[in-house]
């Protein structure tokens, strides 16, 4: 069982890090410059002037390869568990995992067949 004393440390960190960020919040709007014009308030990135406007038309294509990545990509977290307890699994867990394989190599193959990952179509 916790006792209240023991948050002490907890409190006054969270104290700290709100006190630090009221302050940096405060010291920034009362030391900030104030003049406004047509360059400091144009739209800045990395250094580069920015070109057209921000909602110009993306290829469908780029995102369509971006989430087949992530959902990919989240296929292999899925491995992790199964990689620790392989022995524990049996060959119950290995029927398992070759069925979640071929769900994601099916999906796979019908991705490649419907053409989604060529770049130039």
């Amino acid at each position: 069982m916790s006792l209240p004393v023991d948050y002490v440390p907890v409190l006054i960190q969270v104290a700290v890090a709100l006190g630090f960020s009221i302050l940096a919040l405060v010291g920034s709007a009362m030391l900030g410059s104030r003049v406004h014009g047509k360059v400091k308030d144009d739209t800045f990135e990395c250094g580069i002037a920015y070109e057209g406007d921000a909602r110009s038309p993306f290829s469908v294509k780029y995102f369509l390869t971006a989430i087949l990545f992530v959902l990919f990509d989240i296929e292999i977290i899925f491995f992790y568990p199964y990689a620790l307890n392989i022995r524990d699994f049996g060959v119950e867990g290995f029927l398992a995992v070759l069925t979640f394989i071929s769900v994601f190599l099916l999906g796979f193959v019908y991705v490649v067949k419907k053409g989604a990952l060529d770049w130039e179509k």
